[in-house]
Formats: C-alpha cells, structure tokens, sequence
C-alpha cells in the first residue's frame, strides 16, 4: 500500500516535472549546439536534427535526453563528466537530477573501439539525462566543466 501510495503521489507532478525536463533539455542543447568544444549535438528539439519534424509530429515535448560530440574524443569526454559539479557522474539515466555519462569510458568500457563504433559509441560521446534543476545554473555547470576539457 505504501509503495502505491508513493507512486500515485509522483505521478500527480509528473507532468509539471516533464516539462521542467524538456525545458531545461531545450535550452542547455540549444547552448552546446553552439559551443566550440562540441561537434553535434543530438536532441529532437533542434531544428538542426534529422528527427526534428518527427518529433514534432508525435512529441508535445522533446524530453529531457541529450547526447552530444565532444571534439577531442576519449579524454575530453572523460574530462567533461569528471570537471561537472552539479550533474552527477552515474550510468543510470533517469532521475530528477542532472545525470551526466561518458558511454566509451564508463558503460561501454569493455566494448573495442570497433565495437563501441558499431553501435554508434563515438570516444567522445556524452549522454546527459536533463534533470529540473535550474537551468542556468545547469549551463554554467557545463560552461565551466567545457573549459577544462
């Protein structure tokens, strides 16, 4: 009964909450789309995605999943994820909070880089779950772990 009641409870907000999420997805790949130390960045909310108009379609919002290109590959994704100070480094992928992964230096490890490549693993692949934090204070986080990448 308790865990009934804990779930009828989140799912009276979880609409407000994904709006947060997409909101805060919006906004911090709109800012990476335009950083210098990224390459491309993956999320349906930009004009720029080949499954922009799909989402669009389907979506009344985008969600909160990005994934993004760190140019300078291994290293600079592994120094990303390790310079963050409000997202949190972990391989889960869902929570109210920001999580942040680098796939080829954490879940896909074990992988050959051939492997990894195969199932679209790039070295500098970075997957961030957009928690429903402050957005600003989300981007200045990124900012300033880009910096040190």
């Amino acid at each position: 009964p308790f865990n009934a009641w804990l779930l009828l409870r989140g799912l009276k907000t979880l609409g407000v909450r994904m709006e947060r999420h997409a909101y805060n997805a919006q906004r911090i790949s709109e800012f990476l789309s335009t950083h210098p130390k990224i390459s491309r960045v993956y999320y349906p909310g930009l004009s720029t995605d080949p499954f922009h108009d799909l989402a669009k379609k389907q979506m009344s919002g985008m969600g909160g999943m990005i994934a993004f290109e760190m140019k300078g590959g291994l290293k600079a994704g592994a120094n990303l994820v390790n310079s963050v100070r409000l997202c949190t480094l972990a391989v889960s992928l869902g929570e109210c909070d920001t999580l942040i992964e680098h796939p080829a230096s954490m879940t896909h490890s074990t992988l050959s880089e051939e492997e990894r490549m195969a199932v679209g693993i790039t070295e500098g692949l970075v997957r961030v779950s957009v928690g429903i934090e402050d957005v600003n204070d989300l981007i200045e986080d990124l900012k300033e772990a880009l910096e040190k990448a």
